[in-house]
């Protein structure tokens, strides 16, 4: 599944904003930030197996998962939640440095995809990707995010991106897989 996919018939015109949250109707900004926190989680656990010996099944699982998990976060954002904020904030500058830094990590999950874990600059390559989402995300948190909830129905866009979030993890084969945690697993320590 690529990230270029085509947005699928969602309308993106400009929604009134939400006036009241519904606790059955998800917020995109906090269906954003869940996924923002799992898969930081995911970079930590890598972080703690990756100099571990005989790691690499674990290693390549995760780091498939990884890139799973931010091509799921990546199309949602790009085809549902980007248009609408681009339409509703003026800073075209803001949202012009998320599309080039999502190009990015795009440019590095296809590396990742078609790398094994005894490749040249594997570990690297995994350790760039998680420090090039760290600095997204807290521009997106920071900035993106504050005039986004002020701007859109934040409850609209996050029903059509838990809709879209369901379809993709499906093409992917994630359903039926426990979503990622938050906070990473116990790992334990190799011994010396």
């Amino acid at each position: 599944m690529s990230l270029s996919n085509v947005h699928k018939g969602f309308n993106m015109s400009k929604p009134a904003k939400s006036s009241s949250k519904s606790s059955t109707t998800p917020d995109a900004i906090e269906l954003l930030t869940a996924d923002h926190k799992s898969v930081k989680g995911l970079f930590q656990t890598f972080e703690k197996i990756k100099g571990r010996e005989g790691s690499d099944d674990e290693k390549a699982e995760l780091v498939q998962r990884i890139c799973s998990e931010l091509t799921v976060h990546a199309t949602v954002e790009e085809e549902i939640f980007y248009p609408a904020v681009r339409e509703a904030i003026d800073d075209e500058d803001l949202m012009d440095e998320a599309d080039v830094e999502h190009a990015g990590a795009k440019d590095l999950i296809a590396q990742l995809e078609s790398a094994s874990p005894g490749d040249d600059h594997y570990d690297a390559k995994v350790t760039v990707l998680g420090e090039m989402i760290d600095h997204h995300v807290k521009e997106e948190e920071g900035e993106m995010f504050p005039k986004a909830r002020k701007s859109i129905d934040v409850n609209d866009v996050g029903a059509k991106i838990a809709a879209r979030k369901a379809e993709l993890r499906e093409d992917l084969g994630l359903v039926g897989m426990p979503k990622p945690r938050a906070k990473p697993a116990n790992v334990a320590r190799a011994s010396k």
